[in-house]
C-alpha cells in the first residue's frame, strides 16, 4: 500500500519502516504500566524481576529496558486486566483511554509510557515514486487535522 491509517502504537509495536505523514489528532490513548491499587506506591525500581502481561511486547520490552529492568513480558490476547487478579502476572502494559476498565479490574495506571494517535503513514518506497499523486493528498489530511490552518 503507498499510504495507511494507523495508530502511533501499531507502528512502534511493529517497527514499521514507513514515513509518518501526519499526526491525524484523533483516536488518542495512553500506553501505561498499570498496578494493582493495592501496591500503587511502589518505587519504579520496585518492579525489577517482576512479569508484566501485555499484548504490546515490544513496546513494553523497550519501556523496560529503558529504565534498567529486568521484567518477564508475558504475551497474551483478550482482557489481559485480569492477569495480575489471575496470578498471571505483577502488573500490565496496555492501551488506556478512559481508565473505566483499569478501574473494573482494581489497577490503577503506575507510569505513562508514551501517547498514541491515529497517524496518516505512508510507504517509504511510494513516496519517492508516486511523489507527485501522493503529495495533494497529504497536504489535504494536514489541513484537516488542524482545522484548514496548514
Amino acid at each position: 500500500a503507498d499510504l495507511g491509517i494507523v495508530g502511533k502504537d501499531v507502528i512502534v509495536e511493529q517497527a514499521r519502516d514507513v514515513f509518518e505523514m501526519v499526526d491525524l489528532q484523533y483516536g488518542y490513548c495512553r500506553f501505561v504500566v498499570a498496578v494493582p491499587e493495592a501496591i500503587k506506591n511502589i518505587a519504579l525500581k520496585d518492579l525489577n524481576y517482576k512479569r508484566a502481561a501485555t499484548k504490546f511486547p515490544v513496546i513494553a520490552e523497550n519501556f523496560f529496558r529503558s529504565q534498567g529492568l529486568q521484567v518477564e513480558i508475558i504475551k497474551l490476547h483478550g482482557n489481559i486486566e485480569l492477569a495480575p487478579l489471575m496470578g498471571l502476572a505483577d502488573m500490565i502494559v496496555d492501551l488506556v483511554s478512559t481508565g473505566r476498565t483499569l478501574k473494573e479490574n482494581r489497577l490503577v495506571e503506575f507510569i505513562k509510557i508514551m501517547d498514541s494517535t491515529t497517524r496518516l503513514i505512508c510507504n517509504r518506497v511510494s513516496y519517492r515514486t508516486k511523489h507527485q499523486q501522493i503529495q495533494p493528498l497529504i497536504e489535504n489530511m494536514q489541513k484537516l487535522s488542524t482545522g484548514g490552518s496548514a
